[in-house]
Protein backbone atom coordinates (compact mmCIF):
# COMPACT_ATOMS: atom_id res chain seq x y z
CA UNK A 1 0.00 0.00 0.00
CA UNK A 2 2.82 2.81 0.78
CA UNK A 3 5.93 3.12 -1.04
CA UNK A 4 9.28 2.30 0.30
CA UNK A 5 11.13 5.24 -1.00
CA UNK A 6 11.84 7.88 1.71
CA UNK A 7 11.95 11.90 0.39
CA UNK A 8 13.00 15.08 2.00
CA UNK A 9 10.53 16.16 5.01
CA UNK A 10 8.90 19.04 4.26
CA UNK A 11 7.87 21.47 7.08
CA UNK A 12 4.47 23.46 6.14
CA UNK A 13 4.08 23.85 9.66
CA UNK A 14 4.25 27.86 10.04
CA UNK A 15 2.37 28.23 7.07
CA UNK A 16 -0.49 25.72 8.50
CA UNK A 17 -0.56 27.78 11.56
CA UNK A 18 -0.91 31.51 9.91
CA UNK A 19 -3.69 30.15 7.59
CA UNK A 20 -5.78 28.70 10.42
CA UNK A 21 -4.78 32.26 12.59
CA UNK A 22 -6.62 34.05 9.64
CA UNK A 23 -9.68 31.57 9.37
CA UNK A 24 -10.20 32.06 13.47
CA UNK A 25 -10.60 35.86 13.28
CA UNK A 26 -12.93 36.03 10.05
CA UNK A 27 -16.95 36.04 9.83
CA UNK A 28 -18.79 33.50 8.28
CA UNK A 29 -21.01 33.04 5.25
CA UNK A 30 -23.79 31.33 7.21
CA UNK A 31 -27.05 28.70 6.42
CA UNK A 32 -25.01 26.61 4.32
CA UNK A 33 -23.82 22.80 5.55
CA UNK A 34 -19.90 23.12 5.71
CA UNK A 35 -20.34 18.71 5.03
CA UNK A 36 -20.45 20.30 1.38
CA UNK A 37 -17.24 21.14 -0.26
CA UNK A 38 -18.47 23.85 -2.59
CA UNK A 39 -20.44 25.73 0.72
CA UNK A 40 -19.87 28.96 1.14
CA UNK A 41 -19.15 28.94 4.77
CA UNK A 42 -15.89 29.57 6.86
CA UNK A 43 -15.25 26.72 9.30
CA UNK A 44 -13.17 24.98 11.09
CA UNK A 45 -13.75 21.24 11.77
CA UNK A 46 -11.66 19.11 14.39
CA UNK A 47 -11.86 15.80 13.49
CA UNK A 48 -10.64 11.73 14.37
CA UNK A 49 -11.34 8.86 11.94
CA UNK A 50 -10.97 5.27 12.69
CA UNK A 51 -10.26 2.66 9.77
CA UNK A 52 -9.71 -0.85 10.03
CA UNK A 53 -7.35 -2.18 7.68
CA UNK A 54 -8.16 -6.08 7.45
CA UNK A 55 -5.35 -6.23 10.11
CA UNK A 56 -3.64 -3.28 10.82
CA UNK A 57 -5.54 -0.27 11.73
CA UNK A 58 -4.82 3.45 11.42
CA UNK A 59 -6.00 6.63 13.71
CA UNK A 60 -6.32 9.73 11.64
CA UNK A 61 -6.57 13.12 13.33
CA UNK A 62 -7.16 15.97 11.39
CA UNK A 63 -8.08 19.78 10.99
CA UNK A 64 -10.55 20.49 7.86
CA UNK A 65 -11.97 23.74 7.34
CA UNK A 66 -12.42 26.48 4.93
CA UNK A 67 -12.43 30.80 4.20
CA UNK A 68 -14.36 32.71 1.75
CA UNK A 69 -11.61 35.02 0.14
CA UNK A 70 -14.48 36.21 -2.01
CA UNK A 71 -17.63 35.31 -2.86
CA UNK A 72 -16.68 33.56 -5.89
CA UNK A 73 -13.29 31.96 -4.36
CA UNK A 74 -12.99 29.88 -1.68
CA UNK A 75 -9.98 27.81 0.36
CA UNK A 76 -10.18 24.70 1.96
CA UNK A 77 -6.76 23.00 4.04
CA UNK A 78 -6.76 19.51 5.65
CA UNK A 79 -3.45 18.67 7.96
CA UNK A 80 -3.52 14.87 8.83
CA UNK A 81 -1.71 13.44 11.49
CA UNK A 82 -1.79 9.31 12.02
CA UNK A 83 -0.96 7.22 13.94
CA UNK A 84 -0.90 3.17 12.53
CA UNK A 85 0.49 0.14 12.91
CA UNK A 86 0.79 -1.22 9.16
CA UNK A 87 4.29 -1.74 9.73
CA UNK A 88 4.20 -3.92 12.39
CA UNK A 89 5.02 -1.75 15.36
CA UNK A 90 3.20 1.70 16.34
CA UNK A 91 3.93 4.64 14.46
CA UNK A 92 3.13 8.12 14.32
CA UNK A 93 3.72 11.22 12.51
CA UNK A 94 1.78 14.30 10.25
CA UNK A 95 0.86 12.72 6.93
CA UNK A 96 -0.20 15.38 5.05
CA UNK A 97 -0.98 19.27 3.90
CA UNK A 98 -3.92 20.03 1.82
CA UNK A 99 -5.05 23.45 0.22
CA UNK A 100 -7.73 23.65 -2.43
CA UNK A 101 -8.25 26.74 -4.05
CA UNK A 102 -12.30 26.67 -5.26
CA UNK A 103 -13.68 29.20 -7.75
CA UNK A 104 -17.64 29.34 -8.63
CA UNK A 105 -17.01 30.96 -11.96
CA UNK A 106 -21.43 30.95 -12.37
CA UNK A 107 -25.12 29.88 -10.87
CA UNK A 108 -28.64 29.99 -11.55
CA UNK A 109 -31.41 27.65 -11.49
CA UNK A 110 -31.93 24.76 -13.51
CA UNK A 111 -35.68 23.61 -13.32
CA UNK A 112 -36.48 23.53 -9.41
CA UNK A 113 -33.05 23.54 -8.18
CA UNK A 114 -30.30 25.85 -8.02
CA UNK A 115 -27.28 25.20 -8.86
CA UNK A 116 -23.27 26.31 -8.46
CA UNK A 117 -20.43 25.75 -10.62
CA UNK A 118 -17.13 25.00 -9.08
CA UNK A 119 -13.04 24.40 -10.21
CA UNK A 120 -10.27 24.26 -8.42
CA UNK A 121 -6.97 22.27 -7.69
CA UNK A 122 -5.70 20.81 -4.54
CA UNK A 123 -1.86 21.09 -3.36
CA UNK A 124 -0.98 17.50 -1.51
CA UNK A 125 2.35 17.77 0.08
CA UNK A 126 3.42 14.70 1.86
CA UNK A 127 5.64 15.38 5.52
CA UNK A 128 8.15 12.29 4.14
CA UNK A 129 6.93 9.68 6.32
CA UNK A 130 5.87 6.94 5.03
CA UNK A 131 9.19 4.92 5.91
CA UNK A 132 6.53 4.76 9.22
CA UNK A 133 3.45 3.96 6.81
CA UNK A 134 2.37 6.94 6.94
CA UNK A 135 0.82 8.39 3.52
CA UNK A 136 2.52 7.51 0.03
CA UNK A 137 5.65 9.54 -0.11
CA UNK A 138 4.01 11.72 -3.09
CA UNK A 139 3.55 15.06 -3.26
CA UNK A 140 0.32 15.80 -5.67
CA UNK A 141 -1.74 18.21 -7.97
CA UNK A 142 -5.22 17.29 -8.05
CA UNK A 143 -7.30 19.43 -10.86
CA UNK A 144 -10.99 19.36 -10.05
CA UNK A 145 -15.22 20.37 -11.35
CA UNK A 146 -17.89 20.28 -9.46
CA UNK A 147 -21.53 21.42 -9.36
CA UNK A 148 -23.55 22.08 -6.17
CA UNK A 149 -27.58 21.32 -6.86
CA UNK A 150 -29.60 22.65 -3.98
CA UNK A 151 -33.30 22.06 -3.43
CA UNK A 152 -34.69 22.39 -0.26
CA UNK A 153 -33.12 21.39 2.32
CA UNK A 154 -31.27 18.72 -0.26
CA UNK A 155 -28.49 19.12 -1.46
CA UNK A 156 -26.53 17.22 -4.49
CA UNK A 157 -22.78 17.56 -5.56
CA UNK A 158 -21.16 15.42 -8.63
CA UNK A 159 -17.49 16.07 -8.26
CA UNK A 160 -14.24 14.53 -10.79
CA UNK A 161 -10.72 14.73 -9.71
CA UNK A 162 -7.88 13.73 -11.22
CA UNK A 163 -4.72 13.66 -8.69
CA UNK A 164 -0.90 13.53 -10.41
CA UNK A 165 2.65 13.85 -8.45
CA UNK A 166 5.12 16.38 -9.20
CA UNK A 167 7.09 14.64 -6.79
CA UNK A 168 8.06 11.43 -5.32
CA UNK A 169 6.38 8.18 -6.66
CA UNK A 170 4.18 8.06 -9.64
CA UNK A 171 0.64 8.89 -8.95
CA UNK A 172 -1.89 8.81 -11.40
CA UNK A 173 -5.81 8.24 -10.05
CA UNK A 174 -9.24 9.58 -11.02
CA UNK A 175 -11.84 9.99 -8.68
CA UNK A 176 -15.60 10.24 -9.20
CA UNK A 177 -17.18 11.51 -6.02
CA UNK A 178 -21.39 12.63 -5.11
CA UNK A 179 -22.23 14.02 -2.31
CA UNK A 180 -26.07 13.87 -0.92
CA UNK A 181 -26.91 16.15 2.34
CA UNK A 182 -30.26 16.68 3.14
CA UNK A 183 -31.43 18.82 5.96
CA UNK A 184 -33.48 17.04 9.21
CA UNK A 185 -35.51 18.71 11.88
CA UNK A 186 -34.15 20.69 14.92
CA UNK A 187 -30.99 21.32 12.93
CA UNK A 188 -29.53 17.77 11.67
CA UNK A 189 -28.70 17.11 8.58
CA UNK A 190 -27.89 13.06 7.31
CA UNK A 191 -24.89 12.95 4.78
CA UNK A 192 -23.81 10.00 2.25
CA UNK A 193 -20.64 10.74 0.49
CA UNK A 194 -19.66 7.58 -2.56
CA UNK A 195 -16.48 7.68 -4.44
CA UNK A 196 -15.23 5.32 -7.11
CA UNK A 197 -11.42 5.41 -8.24
CA UNK A 198 -9.68 4.37 -11.23
CA UNK A 199 -6.00 3.97 -10.38
CA UNK A 200 -4.44 3.95 -13.48
CA UNK A 201 -0.69 3.19 -12.17
CA UNK A 202 -1.89 0.18 -10.66
CA UNK A 203 -4.97 -1.10 -12.16
CA UNK A 204 -7.13 -0.87 -9.34
CA UNK A 205 -10.47 0.71 -8.93
CA UNK A 206 -10.69 1.39 -5.00
CA UNK A 207 -14.18 2.35 -3.54
CA UNK A 208 -14.87 3.84 -0.54
CA UNK A 209 -18.60 5.37 0.63
CA UNK A 210 -19.34 7.51 4.17
CA UNK A 211 -22.54 8.50 6.28
CA UNK A 212 -22.55 10.79 8.32
CA UNK A 213 -24.79 12.38 11.06
CA UNK A 214 -24.61 15.63 12.64
CA UNK A 215 -26.29 18.48 14.90
CA UNK A 216 -25.52 21.88 15.46
CA UNK A 217 -26.53 22.99 18.31
CA UNK A 218 -26.59 26.86 17.67
CA UNK A 219 -25.01 28.98 14.54
CA UNK A 220 -21.45 28.47 15.27
CA UNK A 221 -20.81 25.01 17.06
CA UNK A 222 -21.97 21.49 16.08
CA UNK A 223 -21.29 17.78 16.15
CA UNK A 224 -20.85 14.51 13.95
CA UNK A 225 -20.60 10.96 13.93
CA UNK A 226 -19.18 8.97 10.71
CA UNK A 227 -19.45 5.54 9.25
CA UNK A 228 -17.38 4.54 6.67
CA UNK A 229 -17.02 1.43 4.40
CA UNK A 230 -14.55 -0.06 2.14
CA UNK A 231 -16.31 -1.59 -1.66
CA UNK A 232 -15.13 -3.96 -3.61
CA UNK A 233 -11.58 -6.21 -4.10
CA UNK A 234 -9.91 -3.05 -4.45
CA UNK A 235 -10.94 -0.83 -1.14
CA UNK A 236 -8.74 1.03 0.80
CA UNK A 237 -9.97 0.26 4.12
CA UNK A 238 -12.76 -2.86 5.75
CA UNK A 239 -14.75 -0.34 7.47
CA UNK A 240 -14.26 3.07 9.50
CA UNK A 241 -15.54 5.00 12.28
CA UNK A 242 -14.97 8.97 13.54
CA UNK A 243 -16.52 12.09 14.95
CA UNK A 244 -16.02 15.68 14.10
CA UNK A 245 -16.63 18.93 16.17
CA UNK A 246 -17.83 21.78 14.08
CA UNK A 247 -16.62 25.74 14.95
CA UNK A 248 -18.62 28.15 12.22
CA UNK A 249 -17.18 31.85 12.31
Amino acid sequence: MFHAEVILKKTYTTHTLFLILIIAITNAYAEENASNPLAAVDNTDIRWQYFDLDGPERNDFWLDGSYMLTPKLKLKYELHYWDTDVTGTSESGFETFHLKPIYFPTQGEWGSWKYKLAVGAEWIVGFGNEDKGIGSGSDQIAPFAGVAFVRGGTVLVPLVQHFVEYDGPDVNQTSLRLIAIQSLPNKFWGKLDAKISVDWENDAVPATAEAQLGKMFTSSFGTYVDGLLGIGGDKPYDWGVGVGLRFNY
